[in-house]
């Protein structure tokens, strides 16, 4: 590598420094390839993404110049970006997630908009999200929105995204300048985990838990049809099913457990149709039924579930007290002298 590519290079990972929060680290984001015999960009993008288009973001991401079988030597270390998965905590938010990840809570969008989610909720506790990965290019003389649009987006069109996330209010950018492109597809395909496990790089297994929640998605209307239609054995069945296979979402638990609690009352099984409302209550404690289209035996139960919801919280919160220390007597007023016992 030349001394500018050098110099290019430390220049891109002193623009990572600036944005990129304490919390997340730059190995948690890039995997390193060790360049082998007879390898090339297109190759290495092909191995890693699935697509030799790609070797624009290597290119960028290493501090390369040009495009189209960019020369590399034997040995050189390229750093391999890839998008990351987070699973949502409790109290998180989309713009607390772009904060973490991106630097300034107005990303926001671009996390949305990976996960199709809706700028006016709040991130499902227990979903696994994609985060795009923030690719750095500097803008050569020829550059143009449209230009860079074309490299990674492969649309000259797509200049919004750019814009939107550099905060770029008119169509001229400077020679030299530092974009963020974020790109949601920089998925590692199953040789590239390989070949990342290879060379014992940590988090590159993430994305799994994810597939897995858009399928249960996918399998959740099949589960109320079987409730609608009366099939309450087999909606017992998919249901419990559905929660062994675990990794759901704190949104997808609610709709199995609130399936299962009409399943049990149909099904003459009071007790665990209350034990599978309160499931869904601890999930979400202000859930409540139709009470036009739900039957009264099923509101009912789900009334007993709350009851005993309402006194399971009671009596932690009373079992937490007790467990606090004793208040200590405020040091600036003096304790009150106890009186010497009287003689008869």
């Amino acid at each position: 590598m030349t001394g500018s590519c050098r110099g290019a290079v430390r220049l891109l990972l002193g623009a990572l420094a600036l944005w990129l929060p304490a919390q997340v680290t730059q190995a948690e984001w890039n995997i390193v390839h060790v360049v082998r015999p007879n390898e090339t960009l297109a190759s290495i993008a092909e191995q890693y993404y699935g697509n030799a288009r790609r070797e624009s973001v290597l290119v960028a991401e290493n501090g390369l110049s040009g495009q189209g079988g960019s020369p590399i030597v034997v040995g050189l270390r390229l750093d391999i970006p890839a998008v990351v998965f987070h699973r949502v905590q409790e109290g998180e938010t989309w713009a607390v997630l772009a904060k973490l990840y991106y630097g300034e809570a107005s990303r926001a969008y671009a996390i949305i908009d990976a996960n199709e989610g809706a700028a006016g909720d709040h991130p499902d506790v227990g979903a696994e999200l994609l985060i795009p990965y923030p690719v750095r290019h500097v803008v050569g003389q020829a550059d143009s929105l449209r230009s860079v649009a074309k490299l990674y987006y492969n649309d000259e069109a797509l200049t919004a995204p750019v814009r939107r996330f550099n905060n770029i209010k008119r169509n001229r950018i400077l020679r030299g300048q530092i974009l963020l492109v974020p790109i949601a597809d920089l998925r590692l395909t199953e040789e590239g985990r390989k070949a990342a496990r290879a060379q014992e790089q940590a988090a590159i297994n993430g994305g799994n838990v994810r597939d897995h929640q858009a399928t249960i998605a996918t399998r959740l209307p099949e589960l109320r049809e079987h409730v609608r239609r009366g099939r309450f054995s087999e909606a017992v069945a998919m249901g419990n099913r559905l929660l062994g296979e675990g990794d759901l979402t704190g949104n997808q638990k609610v709709s199995v457990f609130r399936e299962l609690g009409t399943s049990y009352v149909a099904l003459g099984s009071n007790e665990l149709a209350i034990d599978a409302f309160v499931q869904a209550l601890t999930q979400q404690p202000d859930l409540e039924l139709d009470t036009a289209r739900t039957s009264p035996k099923v509101l009912e139960q789900f009334r007993k579930g709350h009851e005993r919801f309402k006194a399971e919280r009671e009596a932690a919160a009373a079992r937490q007290a007790e467990k606090s220390p004793e208040p200590v007597a405020d040091a600036g007023t003096p304790a009150t002298p106890t009186p010497p016992p009287t003689t008869p």
